[in-house]
């Protein structure tokens, strides 16, 4: 399984890079692991900021409204009873909320293997033989990118992340740096183009790789 490669200064390399099957030609048949996994990505991600006052939290209501008994009216200890104007809230956030979603580490790659097998379906992927930069120039960077036909959202995939990469590519709005281990099922949907260089490629493919089963698992 050949894909589009290209050389370090952005021209078309005379050999194609060849992809794994076992990563990136993986059979699709429905969406659900990779909603999972998706949805996991945001949740775990997600600030836990909303906070709202109880009635012991809000401030006044100390003095009962009325006497308990004579009035006529409901009998009320607090003007900052839920069911008041201006009194506390019922159920509301507190901040300690847990939002996070787990998902296991073999389902996790399986929705990675999916994902990049469906973007490499789509013509996503791009392998370029090394990303390096020079001074970290941003403008040397977009120059390389707009080459490689990376025009829209690209998330670039190298082996390890370098000072000159990172300075090149921080200010590019559209695109995502990241290294081969920490891929993840969000960045790679919502990604018009992926990058990946030589060495990630194979870092990605060592990663993902299922793993063969032993005569004794097989039993």
């Amino acid at each position: 399984m050949a894909t589009p490669t290209f050389t370090a200064t952005g021209t078309k390399a005379t050999i194609a890079a060849k992809l794994s099957s076992d990563v990136f030609g993986v059979e699709v048949k429905n969406h659900q692991l990779l909603k999972q996994a998706y949805e996991a990505y945001l949740a775990n991600g997600r600030d836990n900021l909303a906070v709202v006052k109880t009635r012991g939290l809000v401030r006044g209501g100390g003095k009962k409204p009325w006497k308990q008994k004579g009035t006529g009216r409901a009998r009320f200890g607090s003007s900052r009873n839920p069911i008041w104007r201006g009194g506390g809230i019922v159920f509301g956030p507190t901040g300690q909320e847990n939002y996070s979603k787990r998902i296991s580490t073999t389902s996790k790659r399986v929705a990675l293997r999916q994902a990049l097998s469906l973007a490499n379906a789509d013509g996503k992927l791009v392998i370029i033989e090394k990303l390096a930069s020079k001074d970290g120039k941003t403008a040397e960077m977009a120059k390389l990118l707009t080459k490689l036909g990376a025009v829209r959202d690209t998330l670039v995939v190298v082996d390890a992340k370098i000072p000159e990469v990172i300075m090149a590519t921080a200010n590019l709005q559209n695109v995502i740096l990241v290294s081969a281990t920490y891929l993840n099922v969000f960045d790679i949907l919502n990604a018009d183009h992926i990058v990946i260089t030589s060495d990630a490629l194979k870092a990605v493919e060592a990663w993902l790789k299922p793993v063969a089963k032993t005569a004794k698992e097989d039993k």
